[in-house]
């Protein structure tokens, strides 16, 4: 049975007992304790925890999860991946334990004719908590034998979130395996053998504070019993299509395949190579799904695990023998074999394979610069005799550069060292440590919104303002520091809620409108505006004349300058989105945006800088839609009927059935949005773009000014230009000519500058060929070059003082003293070289007592120090080591 009709079945059977089929939420969503969604019933903790009222009693959704803890262990063993497919159903306060027993198993053991699974009764195994006799008994009356059914702790069989917040026993469903795959006994025993397939969480509790999966205490019962389960699909998937393991499913074994065909490399023959094409298959598949929903490559966060995953298939994938890039093809199998469940994955396949190839670029650079930085490291531990590289070297190029570890260890078995792998292992411990505990500090219960609820199942507030600026409005209810009050006095912070407003809250991009909420007696300035569930309006004021009662009615207004100003910084970012789909392609689609009166900024997906003239170009297009003075509608359709005309969304956002569609100028630009916006292209006003940026591996930005910010930018700008032409008395339009001019001529001054400092080091050569000392057989200058004298002058003066000396066996050692840097350069020439004298070797007898270090070739070693004070000691220290050397 192949994975996309397993999850059809999942779905098909439970709305058919009546659940709602629910679409799986984004791979991202605004919860602070979570890098990414990664369990089915993370869309619904709301309705668990009572804050919301759930529009269904019961649903049912098979939810893409991501997990990313143990990315190391990928691979490793066939048990673990990082992206996985939850199917769920859920009840809120309608049904418990019999009805969720009885509905998986019914799944699980009916014919495949009948709708089911197929699994053999005889091979399901089940566990219950260790006190809970009715899930027990259940499970017998269900068919399963008492011999079958093992009760195990809160370790094992008690479920929360890990932070305070709803908990409750579970049961288990696990499926025999067989003897071939571990030993008899049941879960206890063998969880290889017995594999878990289904959860069956009792939502029934509420806990507190506490670590770990047991050691938290139980406050007491919730309010309603609820119902979350969590069947593996890949789990199942792969005991149904009777393989071994879910990388020989039928979702992954073709990305194997692939890689395969591109490395000329085998599965399954040797355990180094499976590792990589397990890693290879698993993170293909979550890159995609992350890039799909929105995540782009970083130094943080969500961009760091995405950036993480692509990198270790680029590099699995060189180990493997892939000499050509194989990104894209990766992506391509991950899209054909995904897209029937997902179908973004193929609408939106430009840019997933943009973004996953940019990466692997940019990474391919960052293998061959640490290709250098492990030669310089392997020469400075070849310079100090050692034969082993410091584990806190390897670490460096690992954290710092992304050099992997495991090819420093290949690299540095070739240059014939060693390196310190415990210590290696340690500070990525450490790291690692940090990490979780930063998290873990991060990690705090869920707000509690519970204030909110009564007034989120009221319904949602009625926006006006897309047809008027001030509206009559009754006071629904005040709240204080998180505490509903019937009144609040001049000088009181609180949040108003309104049955009705027509000042827009933060969504889209578009910051929330400033304005008033007034009536006879009373004022209060509006600061902000937010959304409680995305459906209730919260004006957080300030009371500032007379006093608000809860049921008051009042006049609500926007403020309509900055009304104006915000619609025009709203439409001008639909201008520029279009006219850079228009200028760069279609590739070029929104990853984030922010608007507000005069300013907006705007994120896209793209690899590389922009030219001046494509700036030039994005600018001109935005500004001639301007002109062309093109109307603005808007329109309310379905989802799949916007998409179908056009319209653009921002992806990873969550889009409900109906969408509000905003059109400028017909095919010019069609998007969804629920923002406020001119009525006329033209009421925008003028758009100067103030400039653009990278703010993420693949993600540029563009700023600009709108209306008559814009045009008061460009006045400065114009009165900057005038004086810079006064100063030159040139007239404005030969500015550039005249600065073009006086900038070759500063060049030129530099040279001849540069020039002369060269010749004036240089002349100090002849002084120190006459104060070189005999050591044995060698010349010797060691000796403290000129204050001021920089790394590149310093390495001429050495390269000069040696070739003075001809075919005389001549070792020359130069330290500097700049703005509190020591720069060296150690310098043997061939004769000194043929008596066994090395460059490299004699770092070691001065570095310390400058706090330096360096590295180089026999010929030639230099590097800085920072310590000024240790030279004299530095320098004896060198003439001493040359003399032991001398013998």
């Amino acid at each position: 049975m192949q994975t996309h009709e397993i999850r059809r079945r999942f779905l098909d059977h439970f709305v058919r007992a009546g659940h709602t089929e629910v679409p799986s939420a984004s791979l991202i969503l605004a919860d602070p304790n979570l890098l990414f969604v990664n369990a089915g019933m993370v869309q619904f903790v709301p309705f668990f925890l009572g804050q919301q009222t759930p529009p269904y009693a019961t649903a049912t959704s098979v939810q893409k999860c991501v997990r990313t803890g143990d990315i190391e262990n990928v691979g490793v063993t066939t048990r673990h991946n990082t992206f996985f497919q939850m199917a769920g159903n859920f009840s809120f306060g309608d049904y418990f334990k019999r009805e969720a027993i009885t509905f998986a198993w019914t799944l699980l053991t009916n014919s495949v004719e009948d709708g089911g699974y197929g699994f053999d009764p005889q091979r399901l195994w089940a566990t219950v908590y260790l006190d809970d006799d009715e899930a027990e008994r259940i499970w017998l009356e269900v068919g399963v034998p008492a011999e079958r059914i093992q009760r195990r702790g809160m370790a094992d069989n008690y479920w929360s979130m890990g932070i305070p917040g709803p908990c409750g026993p579970c049961s288990e469903i696990y499926f025999d395996r067989g003897p071939e795959y571990g030993i008899e006994g049941g879960p206890e025993a063998d969880e290889d053998r017995y594999l878990e397939i289904w959860n069956l969480v009792f939502m029934q509790n509420e806990r507190g504070e506490g670590t770990g999966k047991d050691n938290f205490e139980i406050l007491g019962p919730l309010p309603k019993k609820n119902i979350d389960t969590g069947m593996g699909v890949e789990r199942v998937a792969f005991l149904l299509q009777g393989v071994d393991n879910v990388y020989e499913t039928d979702l992954l074994r073709p990305i194997i395949d692939k890689a395969e065909e591109l490395t000329g490399r085998s599965y399954g023959v040797t355990h180094e190579d499976d590792v990589r094409f397990r890693v290879i298959a698993d993170h293909a598949r979550t890159g995609a799904m992350l890039i799909a929903d929105g995540v782009n490559p970083g130094n943080d966060g969500r961009g760091y695990v995405l950036r993480r995953l692509l990198r270790r298939i680029v590099r699995s994938a060189r180990l493997l023998g892939a000499e050509k890039p194989v990104m894209g093809e990766f992506m391509k199998v991950v899209s054909d074999l995904m897209s029937p469940s997902y179908p973004e994955l193929a609408t939106d396949f430009r840019r997933i394979e943009t973004v996953a190839v940019g990466e692997e670029t940019a990474f391919l650079k960052t293998l061959n610069t640490g290709s250098t930085l492990f030669d310089n490291t392997a020469a400075a531990v070849k310079a100090k005799g050692s034969k082993t590289i410091a584990g806190s070297d390897a670490f460096t190029l690992h954290d710092t550069y992304g050099f992997p570890i495991d090819l420093t260890l290949e690299m540095a078995a070739e240059a014939g060292l060693a390196v310190d792998e415990d210590g290696f292992r340690t500070l990525m411990a450490e790291q690692r440590k940090r990490a979780k505990d930063d998290a873990q500090a991060r990690k705090h219960a869920h707000a509690d919104l519970s204030v909110y609820k009564e007034l989120v199942d009221r319904g949602a507030t009625e926006f006006t303002g897309f047809d008027e600026l001030t509206s009559e409005a009754h006071v629904l209810a005040l709240i204080a520091d998180g505490v509903r009050v019937p009144v609040a006095t001049v000088g009181q912070d609180v949040e108003v809620i309104l049955d009705r407003s027509p000042l827009y809250a933060e969504a889209g991009g578009q910051i929330a409108d400033r304005g008033s909420i007034t009536a006879s007696g009373v004022k209060l300035r509006v600061n902000d505006v937010q959304k409680i569930a995305k459906k209730v309006w919260v004006h957080k004021t300030t009371v500032e004349q007379g006093q608000i009662t809860e049921g008051d009615v009042v006049l609500a207004q926007a403020d309509p300058a900055w009304r104006r100003g915000a619609t025009q910084g709203h439409s001008g970012t639909h201008m520029v989105h279009a006219a850079l789909r228009q200028i760069l392609g279609p590739n070029a689609v929104q990853a984030g945006s922010l608007n507000k009166p005069g300013y907006l900024r705007f994120d896209f997906n793209w690899q590389g800088q922009l030219s001046e003239q494509q700036k030039t170009d994005i600018e001109a297009v935005s500004n001639d839609a301007i002109g062309a003075d093109f109307p603005v509608n808007t329109f309310v359709t379905d989802l799949t009927k916007a998409k179908q005309m056009g319209a653009m969304a921002l992806f990873g956002e969550n889009y409900g059935d109906e969408v509000r569609v905003v059109e400028i100028g017909g095919p010019f630009s069609m998007e969804l949005c629920g923002g406020t916006h001119v009525q006329h292209s033209s009421q925008i006003g003028p758009i100067t773009l103030l400039g653009e940026s990278s703010i993420g591996s693949g993600v540029r930005r563009v700023e600009a000014f709108v209306g008559l910010d814009s045009y008061k930018y460009l006045a400065k700008e114009r009165a900057l230009l005038a004086g810079v032409a006064s100063s030159l008395k040139v007239p404005s339009e030969e500015v550039p000519a005249r600065v073009e001019q006086l900038v070759e001529r500063l060049k030129a001054a530099e040279k001849e500058l540069e020039r002369t400092k060269v010749a004036a080091v240089l002349s100090a050569a002849g002084k120190f060929v006459e104060e070189a000392e005999r050591v044995g057989s060698v010349l010797l200058v060691a000796a403290a070059a000129p204050e001021g004298v920089a790394a590149g002058d310093l390495r001429t003066l050495a390269t000069d003082i040696r070739g003075r000396f001809g075919s005389n066996a001549a070792i020359v050692v130069l330290l500097g003293n700049a703005d509190g840097k020591v720069p060296f350069v150690v310098t043997v020439n061939k004769a000194a070289q043929d008596l066994g004298f090395k460059a490299g070797d004699l770092v070691g007898s001065f570095g310390p007592s400058i706090a330096g270090r360096g590295g180089g070739k026999p010929e030639m070693a230099q590097g800085a120090g920072s310590d000024p004070s240790g030279i004299e000691v530095g320098l004896v220290s060198v003439r001493a080591r040359v003399a032991e050397l001398a013998g």
